[in-house]
Formats: C-alpha cells, sequence, structure tokens
C-alpha cells in the first residue's frame, strides 16, 4: 500500500490552489472518511481539514461571482 497523508498535511495552502484543485483535495477528505477506517481523532482531523477546503471552495467562488458582477456592470453602462 502506497503511504497516506495524516489529517493535516498539505502540500499547498488553500489560497494557493485553485477551485478545481481545491475541490480535488475536499474529495480525497471526503474519501478519507467515508472509508471508515481512520480513528475517531483523526475523522475530526479530515472534518476540520474539509471545513477549511469548503470556506476555501466558498471564497473563490465569491471572488469570482463578484468579478462577473463587475464585468457584467461594466457591459451595461455602454
Amino acid at each position: 500500500m502506497s503511504p497516506r497523508k495524516k489529517a493535516g498535511e498539505e502540500a499547498a495552502p488553500e489560497e494557493e490552489l485553485s477551485i478545481e484543485e481545491t475541490f480535488a483535495r475536499l474529495e480525497e477528505v471526503l474519501a478519507h472518511i467515508e472509508e471508515g477506517e481512520c480513528s475517531l481523532e483523526e475523522t475530526f482531523q479530515y472534518y476540520e481539514k474539509g471545513m477549511k477546503l469548503v470556506k476555501a471552495c466558498h471564497d473563490k467562488i465569491d471572488r469570482v461571482e463578484k468579478q462577473i458582477q463587475v464585468l457584467g456592470g461594466e457591459g451595461e453602462e455602454s
């Protein structure tokens, strides 16, 4: 078996990841939780990491929505 990363180990902070990379990491966290082979403490660590990733996804989507609104507003003023 390949060595697993612990719940808190990540290559880059959530802020540096693209939306797609953030969703991919979230899917990995969910897979670990759904396997049910982790201790309660590890599951809680994965849950915390997942919540951070969800927040990062939400923040990234909000930024994109604001950019779209700005661009849409610029087009209407012409």
